[in-house]
């Protein structure tokens, strides 16, 4: 395939176990994924920051034998069910053990982002920002690289409180959701606020973007929700977005997130294994057959 794009997907939603994960990933032929959940017999499923260490041996084995890396951590620091007002020492004590797993596995990135929105006006911005200047500072002295997703936190709200957190925060850098845009308000408009507009944030934070989820949806105004597509089937701009970053040299990551047939932080969305897992294969070899018409 003519592209510099390092192609994975954040492979939990391919099946729980590490070992379908590691099939998955070489069924589409691919080296790598992005870390998000894992289940390993015997132990809690957990993100991959959070296993038990003995589940985390187990897998990083599996790993290993397979010859699959993990390119970035899906990691949970700072998402959308993490609130600013709580406590930030179980925050610092996850970044210490991604740290540490990281270092093992040799990855270099971790998705992280800003923490939930906040009901009403008042986002305590400047305790974000503090927080954020920490876990950033963290993982730089590491020689591991944060990347913020817009998604459902405070520099998701808009592409306007995007840049702020980017001002604040030195050394953030930027994983870019081309779905989450779709169901996402734009907080930073006048009542009433619309939708985002993906185009828009893209182009704000595109000279900070390491590292592009691909998921494509659009809303259904009837149901008031998002409807998940196949990529370039919905209104995520995602072969505009591919193809743009492709005339810009881009040779960083793109991880699939499908949501066809599973959503992370949905638990009423399931599916069969089987199904869970052909829907993923067959997402991420319709977005080989997208880039390849770029």
């Amino acid at each position: 395939m003519n592209t510099k794009m390092i192609l994975m997907g954040i492979s939990d939603e391919a099946g729980a176990l590490m070992k379908v994960q590691i099939r998955a990933t070489r069924e589409l032929g691919w080296n790598y994924i992005e870390a998000r959940s894992v289940e390993v017999p015997g132990f809690p499923k957990a993100n991959i920051h959070d296993l038990p260490q003995e589940a985390f041996n187990i897998v990083e084995r599996q790993l290993e034998d397979s010859g699959v890396g993990v390119y970035c951590f899906g990691s949970t620091i700072g998402n959308w069910a993490k609130k600013i007002t709580q406590p930030f020492e179980p925050t610092l004590e996850e970044v210490a053990r991604a740290i540490e797993r990281m270092q093992i596995l040799g990855t270099r990135y971790i998705r992280v982002m800003s923490f939930a929105v906040e009901e009403g006006a008042e986002q305590y911005e400047e305790e974000r920002f503090r927080r954020m200047r920490e876990i950033t500072r963290r993982f730089l002295d590491a020689g591991i690289t944060p990347l913020h997703e817009n998604c459902m936190n405070y520099g998701g709200m808009s592409p306007a409180h995007a840049l702020r957190l980017l001002e604040n925060v030195p050394g953030l850098r930027w994983v870019y959701d081309t779905g989450n845009p779709i169901f996402n308000t734009d907080r930073s408009k006048p009542e009433p606020q619309p939708k985002q507009d993906g185009w828009e944030f893209y182009q704000q934070v595109k000279p900070f973007i390491d590292h592009v989820h691909v998921k494509d949806a659009y809303w259904d105004a009837e149901k008031n929700e998002a409807v998940y597509t196949f990529p370039g089937e919905g209104q995520g701009y995602v072969k505009e977005i591919l193809s743009d970053l492709k005339k810009s040299g881009y040779d960083k990551g793109v991880s699939i997130e499908p949501h066809i047939a599973v959503v992370f932080h949905d638990a009423s969305v399931s599916a069969s294994a089987e199904r869970q897992y052909r829907s993923y294969v067959e997402y991420g070899e319709r977005l080989k057959k997208l880039i390849e018409t770029i």
